[in-house]
């Protein structure tokens, strides 16, 4: 039995009382507290506007599509994530073009990027992986320079920030998941950030139906809306995030303390602020100390145990011999320990000596 999982998201009254006022309302689709949410979310990640949607996977789809992401265009980004950052790219009929981490902090190599770009290059889409800020100075400056769009996929990294500037606020668009096992959550939701208005509202119009207002159509739109159920979720949550936030960095620092020297722990960036939405350890054993892990009570998770460019859906858009050698290798060795908000000191104490024992074997 599992006593302390991998993740847990963090609810108390508050939140039913939300939820329950909805229903008293009577209005549940996308509606006033929607637009609280979004009202408050851009105050939280400094940007001028915020525009909620039903899923981080419909954030990103939406920021491409309003960035006028067509097909035949390419889209520079990271293998080593969840499969929701590229499939995107493919639902806009454009290519992704794949780009290797740094071996360090597991982000998209700045250095590696200006190789991959072609003419046909529109957008560079970085990970903020585990809620660990990507190199954006470096990012922002190849972009600038060549005139690409910057989407940042900052479903991981609620209230991260680089160099004293929140992510989701550097490129065009930021993006946001709000799935259960995030730092905050709606339940299902996503967000997409920006400071420019035209774009927001695009994605608005985007996002339902392609309405200015009702059965005005505009353009052709999609149903990625979010409910008032969620946003009234959401908007407790984001009071809440700091607090939660701060308990994962501050057990993210304990973990590192008692096993430092004894598996590779996390590295961080000088000025940055990372939100620990996962604490990810290397270990050539990853898999062994995983059951081990298990049989202790321990849950723990691989993110992830394959870089997207071995998988046969993309096997058509990778060009022949393309490797990611240091994500190919990391995928092996990676492991994420328990540290969000619901692991309390002793559970800390267990995870650290079970390390610690399976090692000494």
């Amino acid at each position: 039995m599992i006593e302390i999982p991998i993740s847990k998201p963090m609810f108390d009254d508050a939140e039913k009382a939300a939820v329950t006022e909805v229903i008293d309302s009577g209005i549940l689709a996308q509606g006033p507290k929607v637009l609280e949410f979004e009202k408050q979310f851009t105050e939280y990640i400094g940007v001028n506007h915020a525009v909620a949607t039903s899923s981080g996977t419909t954030a990103i789809h939406l920021a491409l599509l309003a960035n006028g992401i067509t097909p035949g265009d390419e889209v520079i980004t990271t293998p080593f994530t969840f499969i929701a950052t590229a499939t995107p790219i493919l639902f806009c009929g454009a290519k992704p073009v794949f780009v290797d981490i740094d071996p360090k902090t597991f982000n998209l190599d700045p250095l590696k990027i200006e190789a991959a770009i072609t003419e046909k290059t529109k957008a560079i889409m970085p990970v903020h992986l585990y809620g660990q800020p990507a190199a954006m100075d470096h990012i922002m400056e190849i972009a600038e320079a060549r005139e690409l769009v910057v989407i940042e996929d900052a479903c991981q990294a609620h209230g991260a920030a680089y160099r004293s500037k929140t992510v989701g606020s550097f490129g065009d668009c930021g993006c946001f998941s709000f799935y259960p096992t995030k730092n905050m959550t709606t339940s299902e939701g996503g967000m997409v950030t920006t400071n420019d208005s035209e774009l927001a509202e695009r994605l608005t119009l985007l996002r339902n139906h392609g309405q200015s207002k009702r059965y005005d159509y505009n353009m052709i739109g999609y149903n990625f809306r979010m409910t008032d159920i969620s946003a009234a979720i959401g908007i407790v949550q984001l009071s809440k995030v700091e607090k939660h936030t701060e308990k994962r960095i501050e057990n993210a620092k304990k973990l590192t303390e008692g096993l430092e020297g004894i598996v590779e722990v996390p590295y961080i960036m000088s000025d940055v602020r990372h939100v620990f939405h996962q604490y990810t350890i290397k270990q050539n054993s990853r898999d062994r100390l995983k059951e081990a892990l298990a049989e202790a009570g321990i849950g723990s998770g691989i993110y992830y145990p394959k870089p997207l460019h071995q998988f046969p859906v993309f096997h058509e858009y990778v060009d022949e011999g393309f490797s990611a050698p240091v994500s190919e290798e990391i995928s092996h060795e990676v492991l994420s320990l328990p540290v969000h908000p619901g692991v309390t000191e002793e559970g800390i104490e267990k995870i650290i000596n079970e390390i610690k024992k399976f090692i000494s074997q």
